[in-house]
């Protein structure tokens, strides 16, 4: 009786722990969770800040190009900002949610 409540309770944790894991609990709100990191230049919901760029909806395949571009080092104008250390933070289906996310945001008039 021993082993099988002992198996039951491993079971049940496992279960509960899956069903707690950061990853599933915010795969809803993932993109957004992740954008709201771009807010202190870019604005929240990249609605950008004087000078910067707007993200707003801007196609998502553009996002992803330019984060790859900085991860990469291909954008040598801007290696002396903070984006080439920010994009290589990210896995490349970081940056898809993170685009997603962002293309579908409306830009301010």
């Amino acid at each position: 009786m021993r082993v099988y409540a002992s198996v039951s309770l491993l079971a049940l944790g496992l279960g509960l722990a899956a069903e707690m894991s950061p990853a599933s609990a915010q795969d809803r709100n993932l993109g957004r969770n992740l954008a709201a990191q771009c807010a202190n230049c870019h604005g929240t919901n990249g609605q950008a800040l004087p000078g910067m760029p707007v993200l707003a909806g801007r196609p998502k395949e553009e996002i992803v190009r330019l984060m790859g571009e900085f991860k990469s080092g291909a954008r040598a104008g801007d290696k002396g900002t903070l984006m080439p250390q920010l994009a290589r933070g990210y896995s490349d289906e970081q940056v898809a949610l993170i685009a997603e996310y962002l293309s579908r945001q409306k830009p301010l008039p």
